[in-house]
């Protein structure tokens, strides 16, 4: 009997952020519970976008053709973590700074003033506040229905946005370490060799030169 393997990829992906809320609820995050909650929900979109990356290459050189069936899905999840990141930064370290008292209205404008200058004070915000708008048309063009709207060729075209997106959350995990771009980091283990596989890849299995084209006829006649 096969695995629904899509069902259980969705339990497993989803028990950190389950453990998370228990733990916030029940006082178990540490002496600051909102940056641990914070940090927890990026490292597992940058794991879950690692994993992303990894089946390609796993599929190619095992044949497991299932494995590409959950693509998406695993980047669905990534993008999902990745919201409830740049929520939980926004609401717990901007929003709990600002006074409320002058209304709805005042306190949007002083929440995105706040939030906006924060992104541009520190490269790190920045870089990941890139990745995550550069997730989002990656997430909402995920279905079916989508891929047949812009066809195959420019989803895929699209997509490659996937790997600028995975350096971008490289770089923003990196950037505040003190030992900052160490070789080896554990998400640069899963997400560099990855890309670096699809440059083999496709360098090995670029098609042909034609050499039958109108230029080459001419000079052969």
């Amino acid at each position: 009997m096969r695995l629904a393997l899509k069902p259980l990829v969705v339990v497993a992906t989803l028990v950190p952020i389950a453990l998370d809320v228990w733990a916030f609820n029940h006082h178990h995050l540490g002496a600051d519970p909102y940056k641990a909650l914070i940090r927890d929900t990026g490292v597992w979109s940058l794991w879950l976008l690692g994993f992303t990356l990894l089946l390609t290459p796993v599929r190619r050189l095992t044949s497991w053709h299932r494995l590409g069936t959950l693509r998406r899905l695993l980047g669905l999840i990534a993008f999902f973590y990745a919201a409830i990141h740049t929520l939980a930064y926004v609401v717990f370290d901007r929003f709990a700074g600002i006074d409320p008292a002058g209304g709805v209205g005042a306190t949007a404008v002083a929440l995105t003033l706040s939030t906006a200058r924060d992104v541009l004070d520190k490269p790190f915000l920045l870089i990941g506040t890139a990745a995550f708008v550069a997730m989002a048309p990656l997430a909402v063009t995920s279905t079916h229905a989508m891929i047949g709207r812009l066809g195959g060729r420019r989803w895929k075209r699209l997509h490659r946005l996937v790997y600028a997106v995975a350096i971008a959350s490289l770089l923003h995990h990196w950037w505040p370490l003190a030992d900052r771009f160490h070789p080896v980091d554990r998400f640069a283990l899963l997400i560099l060799p990855s890309l670096a596989f699809r440059v083999a890849w496709a360098w090995t299995h670029r098609p042909p030169r034609r050499i039958d084209g109108p230029l080459v006829a001419r000079v052969l006649q």
